[in-house]
Formats: structure tokens, sequence, C-alpha cells
């Protein structure tokens, strides 16, 4: 979905609903964050993607600025992608944000003692959903100010 450029890529989002997916890319181009964004469509795919393994083997490390996230995912489910993100040395500084329908309690305590930046329940409503989507966007990529080494 996402052409890799030499541009940093700032978003990852791992997402396996493609609804989620055209409407988190809407809503990202609708309030003019124009970010570098690259899409998995399940767990594998992300760890793949993040460690440069399977299909990314060779490729040049692009570390994301920011990780969306469901916990819901095909092949690797959400918790154990965080937990071998967070277990990462090179990758656990980058902010990841559970977007998800899951209002279990479980998932909430889980995903923060793994370390998880932020827990979002996904709104049903499309307004809703853009609207935060949009405010994702607005602190993690233009207002939080990760660390040096993080770039």
């Amino acid at each position: 979905m996402t052409v890799l450029t030499d541009e940093p890529i700032e978003v990852l989002l791992i997402e396996d609903n493609p609804d989620d997916v055209r409407l988190a890319l809407h809503a990202f181009k609708q309030h003019n964050l124009k970010n570098e964004i690259h899409v998995a469509r399940d767990g594998a795919e992300a760890l793949d993607f993040l460690f440069c393994t399977g299909l990314h083997v060779g490729k040049i490390n692009k570390k994301p600025r920011l990780i969306l996230l469901d916990l819901k995912l095909p092949k690797v489910d959400g918790l154990e992608v965080l937990k071998r993100i967070k277990g990462d040395m090179l990758l656990r500084s980058i902010p990841v944000v559970i977007m998800t329908s899951s209002r279990e309690e479980r998932d909430v305590v889980e995903s923060y003692q793994l370390g998880v930046n932020s827990y979002i329940v996904k709104p049903v409503d499309f307004d809703k959903f853009m609207d935060a989507v949009k405010q994702l966007g607005l602190y993690w990529l233009l207002l939080n100010q990760p660390p040096i080494l993080q770039q």
C-alpha cells in the first residue's frame, strides 16, 4: 500500500481490517499529516518490517516514529508484537499506541505491563474515528519530543 522512499517512515500502522486502514489513512491525509505511513496487515508482517526479516531481509531499517497497533491480529497477535517491540533495545523507545475494539480490562492491563504508551478503544462512529486519528497524529508526531537517539 505504501511506497517506501528514502524518507523516514513516520508511522507504522499495524491493522488487519481494510476499512480501518482506509479510515486511518484518510484521516491523516484529511488533517494534512502527510507522513510516510507503512501498513502491516498482520503481526508477522509488522515484525518482519521492524526487524528486517522475511520479505524485508536486507532492507534498510527505517524505524518509525510512531506505531499504531491493533490487538486482534492474524498470525501474531498485537500483545506479542508489543512484547517484541518493547523487549528490543533499539525499538523500545518508539511510542506504541494500541488502537483496538477490545474493552477487556485484561487487555488494557497487559498492554500497560508490556510498556504500551497509550491504549485507545476505536470509536465506532466515523467522525469520532477520524478525530481520534487526527489527535494521535498531532500529539505523537508534532508535539511529542522523542529522544534524540530515536531519530
